[in-house]
């Protein structure tokens, strides 16, 4: 669904709107501001994001409402959950813990919790997705009485009674992993003696003046945290945003007690001061720091991603790059720092909006990149997209926690083009002309065919505002 732009004032936003530009952009105001118009009016954004430079914010602003119902305005103090951004922090606590000789990567889990069945697993591969431990939270969510609310310690008695195998053997592969974060938390609570949330709030937030982040667990009655952002999912039956508090009950209720992979409220401006502290390791010896930051374990099958402790890194059409993204019920997160150019984006949002990808076009007109303003598509009626336009590709899209491209493959059934994945649903290729066609599923994605009398030269996805050549696969 495409919603009109609400607003005529800005003579250029809405021409940039209605018609496709190309741009090689520079670092203005002018250009954020129309993307980010344009991601508002046409894709509902809700949220703030901020653009660095050196450590310097060159953009900075607030779209929409921390309360959609009272008419509440964001701004630059809002709070969001950040999700698995969480993850950075626990690492980070762990990694102090070792810089003051408390532990060692080569530390096992059952040196801390002997009741767990887990042999071998050290807190390196915790660390680094790559110790095979099982889901314990769809354990909870089999075992569990749901008219309570879960708690770390909860999720190791279960391990330790039902005793699920590992997925695989430690060390041998890489998955994501969040019940390896929550047995991360629980061992800076056995080591140290302080709860998770106490630790962190005294080790990290304090140190990095991070005065509006915090550990909150859920219920969340709101109203009870000053300038936090009400999170809202979109209901496709009511037509209209509802708060997520009401709609999912899983991790606004039994799940919500967890700490070390989630459940920390934060800032687009404490994120930066955060973002700093890594580069700078402000809080870590620079060995330790580096570390964290650098590749320490690599998937070696599809995807092939690379993590360092509790971050992504690797390198993209940009550069090299440290992220973590993150998600919770009306919310999606994005934190991503271009080390070598040092460009910080952060982008939050509080109506699940598609954070990871508006960082991307920030990211492309921050640094002058191949970049088409998102506008208005207008279907029209071709008889069939021609049949040299099938066939595998691969596609740069985001997958969280991933991040990577994958296979699809173009097919026409009956007179429409579509995108077929074995990973999601189809999705309608609609044409806007001979050799455009947008993405029918409402979101910001387009493919342009380049063609001659040969057939086609080149095909080109176009993302969240970025423009990338997207290969053929033999």
């Amino acid at each position: 669904m495409f919603i009109p732009p609400k607003s005529t004032s800005m003579k250029i936003a809405i021409l940039l709107l209605f018609f496709p530009v190309t741009l090689y952009a520079q670092n203005n105001t002018s250009l954020f501001d129309a993307y980010m118009k344009a991601e508002t009016d046409l894709y509902r954004f809700n949220g703030n994001v901020l653009v660095s430079k050196n450590g310097n914010v060159i953009y900075k602003k607030s779209f929409g409402y921390a309360d959609f119902d009272k008419k509440i305005k964001l701004d630059s103090n809002s709070i969001f959950d950040c999700g698995s951004i969480s993850k950075e922090f626990t690492a980070m606590g762990i990694l102090l813990l070792k810089d003051k000789g408390m532990i060692s990567y080569t530390d096992t889990l059952r040196k801390f919790f002997p009741e767990l069945p887990y042999t071998h697993v050290t807190i390196q591969q915790l660390l680094t997705h790559t110790s095979g431990l099982p889901d314990g939270f769809g354990l909870v969510a089999k075992y569990f009485d749901h008219s309570k609310i879960a708690s770390n310690g909860d999720m190791i008695r279960l391990l330790a009674r039902e005793k699920p195998p590992v997925l695989f053997k430690p060390g041998e592969d890489l998955m994501y992993s969040g019940t390896a974060f929550i047995m991360l938390a629980s061992i800076i609570e056995k080591i140290t003696g302080q709860s998770y949330n106490a630790f962190i709030e005294d080790q990290i937030f304090k140190p990095l003046g991070l005065t509006h982040t915090q550990v909150v667990n859920r219920p969340r009655p709101t109203g009870t945290i000053p300038g936090y952002a009400n999170g809202y999912v979109y209901s496709d039956s009511l037509k209209n945003y509802q708060l997520a508090e009401n709609l999912l009950s899983g991790w606004s209720g039994y799940l919500s007690g967890f700490t070390g992979e989630g459940m920390i409220i934060t800032t687009t401006g404490d994120l930066l001061k955060w973002d700093r502290a890594l580069k700078n390791h402000s809080l870590l010896n620079e060995a330790t720091q580096q570390a964290m930051i650098s590749s320490q374990a690599e998937k070696k099958t599809f995807p092939f991603v690379h993590f360092g402790y509790g971050i992504r890194v690797g390198k993209n059409y940009f550069g090299k790059y440290i992220f973590h993204n993150g998600s919770y019920p009306g919310y999606i997160s994005m934190l991503i720092c271009y080390n070598d150019i040092d460009l910080t984006v952060v982008v939050l949002s509080n109506n699940e909006s598609r954070a990871e990808f508006i960082a991307d076009g920030l990211a492309c007109i921050a640094l002058n990149g191949n970049f088409v303003m998102p506008y208005v598509h207008h279907e029209i009626v071709i008889e069939k997209a021609p049949d040299t336009y099938t066939g595998k590709y691969m596609m740069p899209l985001t997958r969280p926690p991933y991040m990577v491209a994958f296979p699809i493959e173009l097919v026409n059934i009956g007179s429409a083009l579509y995108v077929h994945s074995g990973s999601m649903k189809d999705i309608e290729l609609k044409p806007e002309s001979a050799t455009k066609f947008f993405f029918a599923d409402g979101t910001d994605q387009q493919l342009e065919f380049e063609t001659d009398n040969n057939g086609v030269l080149k095909i080109w996805y176009v993302g969240w505002g970025l423009k990338r050549e997207i290969q053929r696969m033999e």
